[in-house]
């Protein structure tokens, strides 16, 4: 809207009062739509990445607090077995039916696993702090975790679908915002009509007038070529980018469910094959050492067999548990629901 007043004096005034509306031309106000709509697209896979990103740090962070803590009893449970053992060779000593070696042996050893307690404890505070740190300060407190030790997490085939990933979807939705920004940027070499009606006043006629007009400016110097151009190689930027995304997922699911696969085999083979084994192993090294069958080196070297064994275990469940969270962030999806299978 517009106001023009011609000639301050009364009797020879002119007063004009105009609306211009101008008129797009070559389909730009689509074109700016296209444009906004894939932007909205794009932030909500964002958001959809973002969720996937802080449920699987969560889930990482509980099961590296689980791990911790089943630590920490494995470290108590050492501490209690290699003071039995320490006791034990104690009494052996001073019955006269070993060596003082032995006892000095058990000593190192116990105080080695005092050691360890002391370690495995400080690594639980460190990972109770991190997960309260990402569950905020009004979620509860609870001083022993509970979780389904018998539960893995479900393998996903090797024939899962990528195509739903939030990484691929972002970046398929920047080439086509790209390519929107393409016509956008040709729409606009296209130039607009300016429609103008309005009513003019002439005092020295004493008669109101009609104002119709009608503008199209002429691209002569701007016809938005370089606006343009830049438009074309972000969207071969994106293309590439596209690309290489694509390939970086794929990789990166190669190797996670590689990882996934033998994490599991790893923790059945250690529960069903190797515990049980030097848990056997060790409890009749201990019984044969207290009834003086065996030596103390053979009941010591038992213990260690079932620490490590136990330890072993620890580890890999903790790297299936962390390699389930990188599949999660990397689909999307929530991939931690335990399986049904038996372990």
């Amino acid at each position: 809207i517009q106001a023009l007043i011609e000639d301050t004096r009364r009797e020879s005034r002119t007063t004009t009062v105009q609306f211009s509306q101008p008129i797009e031309l070559g389909g730009k106000r689509s074109a700016r739509v296209s444009v906004a709509e894939l932007g909205r697209a794009q932030t909500a896979v964002d958001v959809e990445g973002r969720r996937a990103q802080i449920r699987a740090d969560v889930s990482d962070a509980f099961f590296g607090a689980v791990i911790a803590q089943e630590r920490v009893q494995l470290a108590q449970a050492s501490a209690e077995l290699s003071g039995r053992a320490a006791d034990a060779a104690s009494k052996r000593v001073q019955a006269g039916k070993v060596s003082p070696v032995d006892e000095t042996r058990a000593k190192v050893a116990h105080a080695g696993v005092r050691v360890e307690l002391r370690q495995a404890q400080g690594e639980l505070r460190s990972a109770r702090q991190r997960l309260s740190a990402l569950l905020g300060p009004a979620a509860p407190r609870a001083q022993v975790l509970a979780w389904q030790s018998n539960a893995l997490p479900a393998l996903l085939s090797p024939d899962t679908s990528l195509t739903d990933v939030p990484a691929l979807r972002q970046a398929r939705l920047e080439v086509d915002r790209r390519q929107a920004m393409v016509e956008l940027e040709r729409a606009r070499r296209i130039p607009d009509v300016t429609l103008t009606l309005g009513a003019k006043r002439d005092q020295q006629v004493g008669r109101n007038q009609t104002v119709i007009g009608l503008s199209i400016p002429i691209p002569v110097l701007d016809t938005n070529r370089g606006n343009l151009l830049q438009a074309l190689r972000l969207h071969d930027k994106a293309e590439a980018d596209l690309q290489a995304t694509r390939i970086r997922v794929e990789t990166e699911w190669t190797q996670l469910s590689e990882r996934q696969r033998s994490a599991q085999a790893e923790v059945q083979a250690l529960k069903e094959e190797v515990l049980p084994g030097a848990e056997s192993a060790w409890q009749a090294a201990t019984t044969g050492f207290e009834l003086g069958k065996f030596s103390f080196l053979d009941a010591l070297d038992a213990q260690r067999t079932l620490f490590q064994a136990r330890a072993q275990y620890l580890r890999a469940l903790n790297e299936l548990y962390r390699t389930t969270a990188d599949i999660d962030r990397l689909l999307g999806t929530n991939t931690d629901e335990p399986s049904t299978a038996k372990p």
